[in-house]
């Protein structure tokens, strides 16, 4: 014991060795064990209130994160100058910031997951039932779908005009490209779920103090700010099908991404061929990613 001591007030640098890493620190005598997988089927939970919340909790969150986030796009692409508007990083920080502050309200009551992939990845890894998780997805894809319509309600004919924020692959990219860019995008989302949210990280690190939300928020914040001009930023598949059924026009359907990432890596399933290339200049491209390269005017 003393010697585990004197670890400490030495640093970990100076014993790095000596200080087990990843799942070795669970065998070791620390403030953590792991917990039991969740069993495949749990049929008690349906008789919980707390599952029925937590199911509540997740239609609200994400319904309230496509309405901030449709909003802020469509006040992007009516804007016919880049000093008028928050711009392309401005749409980055809607989507970052709605997910930090989202899931630090509902983690305590859902998990905070307010994604399809994010809850289908935690269900691989067993933190959840399938049951449990099916309702998560039905839920999540409902309220995104309702908060996509609320926005469309305002002004329907601006919605329909500039793409309703729908995710499509941009002038100039494959429909390959736009798969890569899924996939990986996707995959730093979850990794960073799964690493913000590790009881055995918080357990060996308790002297590093983390808010999951915060590291969550920002992932999505750059991923947003590098894929928004080759897809529109999917990521979410309930985010890109509440998007893609209320807009319901023919392109945006063509290079739906809406399930992407529901096997942890991000795979995206697209309707058309994933080799065919998009022509500049043609009808499939996105306002804000055409935006992107629009905007020559500066204050």
């Amino acid at each position: 014991m003393e010697g585990k001591e004197e670890d400490v007030r030495l640093g970990a640098n100076r014993f790095s060795e000596r200080q087990p890493i990843g799942t070795a620190a669970q065998n070791q005598d620390k403030d953590y064990k792991e917990p039991p997988p969740a069993p495949l089927f749990e049929p008690g939970e349906l008789s919980s209130w707390s599952f029925y919340r937590a199911g509540i909790a997740e239609f609200v969150a994400t319904f309230l994160f496509l309405y901030i986030t449709i909003l802020t796009v469509m006040g992007v692409v009516k804007s016919d100058t880049e000093c008028s508007t928050v711009g392309i990083q401005g749409i980055a920080w809607a989507f970052g910031g709605m997910i930090f502050a989202l899931v630090y309200c509902t983690a305590g009551i859902s998990g905070g997951h307010i994604n399809p992939a994010v809850t289908f990845g935690l269900f691989l890894a067993r933190k959840l039932s399938l049951t449990r998780a099916l309702f998560y997805m039905v839920m999540q894809c409902l309220g995104a779908i309702c908060g996509a319509g609320v926005v469309k309600g305002f002004r329907k004919g601006l919605y329909e005009s500039n793409g309703g924020g729908a995710n499509v692959v941009a002038a100039g990219y494959t429909k390959g490209d736009g798969l890569g860019a899924e996939i990986v995008g996707t995959f730093i989302l979850v990794y960073t779920v799964f690493s913000a949210t590790d009881a055995k990280r918080n357990a060996r690190d308790s002297h590093v103090p983390i808010l999951a939300p915060l590291p969550i928020g920002f992932a999505v914040f750059l991923v947003h700010l590098a894929t928004i001009p080759i897809t529109g930023t999917g990521i979410n598949p309930a985010r890109s099908l509440g998007a893609a059924v209320i807009y319901n026009k023919d392109h945006s359907w063509d290079d739906h991404v809406s399930l992407e990432g529901m096997d942890l890596l991000g795979w995206t399933i697209h309707r058309s061929c994933s080799c065919c290339h998009v022509p500049p200049g043609c009808d499939q491209g996105n306002p804000i990613q055409e935006q992107a390269l629009r905007f020559q005017k500066r204050c």
